[in-house]
């Protein structure tokens, strides 16, 4: 996945909120480059993480979870589970950037304790192997979700260590006061000015499409990560659809 972003691919990647090792072998093949296992919004705890990460194996997409919260102890279970990626939310200044880089790297770069007994099958290689790989290989990713964070976007993305910025309009508007208002002025001008700031970083940009052509106008405008997909929407689409037009 890293790779793909540093050479300038986009990555598509699928939201699953639903604690369901079945729905993640589904998606898993379905063309996604990543699934991001949500234990913020989601009712995921750690071992039905543990059994969705490992039902990635084998697979071409990489298992990235969204923690609930920027706190180290908790991501620390998720790395040892072998998540290949932390997604951070609510990450406001460079402070608790800086935290987030912290919470999955091991000493000195960082701060996360030994212990991965788990993850080194995840990646199919020896443990010493996986600590030495660790560091370098493994996502930091964040969610701008907040106007704070967008006043303070250059000291954000200009964090060392930090992989990809996911713009979060649905949370930006909300924290404005425009719920569900995602072309609302306002929004749209906060938008503007965190993408500019993340496209002009070293960091690669990402955030969510609703639709194909949504994703392709972000693709060209230099988005490297897109979020194409919640598992509970795509699910409630899908029934919606076979029910339009029958006669009851």
């Amino acid at each position: 996945l890293k790779e793909k972003i540093q050479a300038g691919q986009p990555v598509l990647i699928g939201v699953v909120t639903t604690p369901s090792v079945h729905l993640v072998q589904i998606l898993a093949r379905s063309g996604l480059d990543a699934l991001m296992i949500d234990m913020e919004h989601g009712q995921i705890g750690i071992e039905s993480a543990h059994a969705m990460i490992a039902a990635t194996g084998g697979t071409p997409a990489v298992p990235i979870v969204r923690v609930p919260w920027n706190i180290a102890w908790l991501v620390k279970p998720i790395l040892d589970a072998g998540a290949l990626g932390i997604v951070f939310p609510m990450v406001g200044s460079r402070a608790e950037a800086e935290a987030a880089v912290r919470a999955v790297r091991y000493p000195p770069e960082g701060e996360r304790g030994f212990g991965p007994f788990c993850a080194p099958f995840r990646w199919g290689v020896s443990l010493l192997d996986y600590v030495k790989a660790a560091n370098d290989e493994i996502l930091t990713i964040i969610l701008i979700e907040h106007p704070d964070a967008v006043k303070r976007i250059d000291e954000i993305v200009n964090t060392p260590g930090i992989d990809i910025a996911l713009l979060a309009p649905g949370d930006i508007a909300t924290n404005l006061g425009y719920y569900g208002q995602f072309n609302h002025p306002d929004v749209q001008a906060y938008i503007a000015e965190a993408e500019t700031a993340i496209l002009r970083s070293k960091v690669a940009a990402g955030g969510g499409a609703f639709s194909s052509e949504q994703a392709n106008s972000m693709i060209e405008r230099g988005y490297r990560a897109i979020v194409i997909t919640i598992d509970s929407l795509l699910i409630q689409q899908a029934v919606a659809s076979l029910l339009r037009g029958i006669r009851r």
